[in-house]
């Protein structure tokens, strides 16, 4: 490729050191202006939408000022307006929480009723999250230099998406960005230049996607800066993949043509325009997979590399030590925090360690409120938080510039899309200031007692769940006594484990078929997101039930308490993740069975399936 005269670099590297200077400068200005930029946010948005019926159901009659929103509005749950929201998805078109047409429902990795929950949205929010985005990389070149003098090698997907009955699409947030104009046609840009043609993110097939992707970043191994997904687990399993399948990658590179299972036409194409026979490196790409040891891996093949960009806070930092392994202790860096329902904030220190990740909440993408949580033992994620709050509870919350270091919230948002005082379910610590903005550690999704990727599921699912499978003993006299479960990432995917003592009290042994048959049982009864895991995106692997020895729950708790619990408030935890106890439960299992097929598992929600 010609060299661009030296003038024109120099002119380049001014305007980006520029722009990145202007942005920092615009956050410094944010996080000291916080409250204010909060009370304009409020105002903004309850001006807007003053006439949408959900404001005017509660009488706030166009007010826009804080007190009279936090005194006639209530805090709410998604089950609070899921009849608006279905009302929306099957074709009322009126204004129901906000001014502007609602374009399109994001489906969360929540649940509820054990489907998606849909998160009505403006075109207008891809622009804020567009400049959401837009903060990141002049906030990492702070740290790591250069970063616009190569590539990041982002693995990143589209998922299915279906239509509700009245036309609107549903489907993930990051579907919808990735599909959207604002990644699509997105103008030069030295920070998102990546080694992933559109086309390759963009097909929906997730092996063709994956293969594409993953050629691609290794024909451009030495331009690589920067490498990530997601989430952890989702890069790991793209280093899985590179295990089964570097042989194929090696050909392609070797010989320059593209293996005949692409077929997707544009991901062809697109590939093909990078794709050159290079025998060399193809030789050491070879050499390095061939090798017992796979550790350093993304160093060795991405030489080049200065961080890995994952997400590996939450149930995700279970990944850490692989991913450390992989990339002999790179960085592992977290950039920001959002959900479906909004996009929150940046990590303004993004080389920390991972257990000190915290994020800045940028206060002009809505309006955030804070709900005291309050700990039991000093333990937030041992708490079920109540799904209703009562009067007292309401006038708890707090605003933003008022929440209290070292102290536990949920966070409740109103956004410029219609929620209103919406409690998004994610449980966040004070961890320190940036000037009068708070910056928050996240500490657990709330009830969430397992979780291998975006799949999450709450003790009263997995009770429900268990409860349908045990019908398969009552046939051989066998009761299930005791129960806990282990989200197993050893595994590539990772799976749950269930971990059944029983009481057999009939002369025939119960069947290896019939444990198997609970397997399935228990992830037919699972939410969409689960099922969607297993059989769409691959993301989750089969359901393992082990059978342990009689007294091993009566183990159990003598080591609970040999450790400082109280015997007479003990009770037997649903999930367990402390190492030594996951090691001792298998130590007395006696038998293990896994699921032996995948569950029934279809786009779109159950209850539009029959509606013509």
């Amino acid at each position: 490729m010609p060299e661009a005269p030296k003038e024109q670099l120099k002119a380049t590297y001014y305007s980006v050191a520029e722009s990145n200077k202007k942005t920092l400068e615009f956050i410094e200005d944010l996080t000291k202006k916080a409250d204010d930029v909060q009370k304009r946010v409020l105002a903004e948005i309850l001006s807007r939408n003053a006439h949408v019926e959900y404001l005017k159901r509660h009488g706030l009659n166009g007010n826009i000022d804080r007190e009279t929103f936090k005194k006639i509005i209530p805090v709410i749950t998604y089950e609070d307006i899921q009849p608006d929201i279905n009302r929306i998805a099957i074709g009322d078109k009126s204004h129901i929480f906000c001014s502007q047409p609602i374009s399109e429902f994001l489906t969360s990795s929540g649940t509820s009723g054990g489907e998606r929950k849909l998160m009505p949205t403006i075109d207008e929010e891809l622009e804020r999250r567009s400049f959401l985005y837009s903060l990141l990389m002049p906030v990492m070149s702070q740290f790591v230099p250069g970063l616009d003098q190569g590539k990041g090698m982002y693995l990143l997907f589209i998922k299915s998406e279906s239509k509700t009955p009245g036309g609107l699409v549903a489907r993930p947030v990051l579907t919808s960005y990735y599909k959207s104009s604002h990644f699509k046609e997105r103008p030069y840009d030295p920070y998102t230049n990546y080694t992933s043609p559109n086309e390759t993110i963009l097909c929906s097939d997730s092996y063709q996607s994956m293969y594409s992707q993953m050629l691609c970043g290794l024909c451009q191994n030495n331009e690589v800066l920067r490498v990530g997904a997601v989430f952890a687990s989702g890069f790991i399993r793209a280093i899985r993949f590179l295990e089964k399948h570097w042989s194929l990658l090696c050909n392609d590179i070797r010989t320059g043509t593209l293996n005949s299972l692409i077929t997707d036409p544009s991901a062809r194409e697109a590939v093909m325009k990078i794709l050159k026979p290079d025998l060399e490196l193809a030789d050491f790409i070879e050499q390095e997979c061939s090798r017992q040891s796979w550790q350093g891996i993304i160093n060795r093949l991405w030489p080049n590399t200065k961080y890995v960009d994952v997400i590996v806070t939450g149930t995700m930092s279970q990944y850490i030590p692989i991913l450390d392994y992989y990339s002999n202790g790179l960085p592992l860096v977290c950039t920001m925090y959002a959900s479906s329902e909004c996009y929150f904030g940046v990590n303004l220190n993004p080389l920390c360690k991972p257990s000190e990740v915290s994020y800045t909440l940028i206060p002009t993408m809505a309006y955030f409120e804070f709900l005291p949580v309050h700990k039991n033992n000093g333990k937030t994620n041992s708490v079920p938080i109540p799904k209703s709050l009562n009067e007292k509870e309401q006038k708890e919350l707090v605003d933003l510039v008022d929440v209290k270091l070292g102290q536990d919230y949920e966070l409740v948002v109103t956004t410029y899309a219609g929620l209103y005082r919406y409690r998004v379910g994610d449980v966040l610590r004070v961890a320190r200031f940036k000037n009068s903005a708070p910056q928050f550690k996240f500490i657990c999704r709330k009830n969430v007692v397992l979780s291998i990727d975006s799949d999450k599921t709450d003790e009263v699912e997995l009770q429900n769940a268990v409860k349908n499978a045990v019908s398969h003993l009552m046939p051989f006299d066998a009761l299930l006594t005791e129960y806990t479960s282990y989200a197993d990432t050893t595994t590539i995917p990772g799976h749950y484990v269930l971990y059944w003592e029983l009481s057999v009290n009939g002369s025939t042994p119960v069947p290896p078929s019939v444990f198997e048959d609970c397997c399935l049982t228990v992830e037919e009864s699972l939410n969409s997101v689960y099922r969607q895991g297993r059989v769409s995106d691959k993301s989750v692997g089969p359901l393992e039930i082990k059978i342990v020895e009689a007294g091993t729950f009566d183990k159990l708790m003598d080591y609970a308490i040999s450790l400082g619990a109280s015997i007479n408030q003990y009770k037997t935890p649903r999930c367990v993740k402390f190492a030594p106890i996951v090691e001792l439960l298998n130590s007395w299992a006696v038998s293990s069975y896994f699921s032996p097929k995948c569950p029934k598992w279809t786009p779109g929600h159950k209850q539009w399936m029959n509606i013509d």
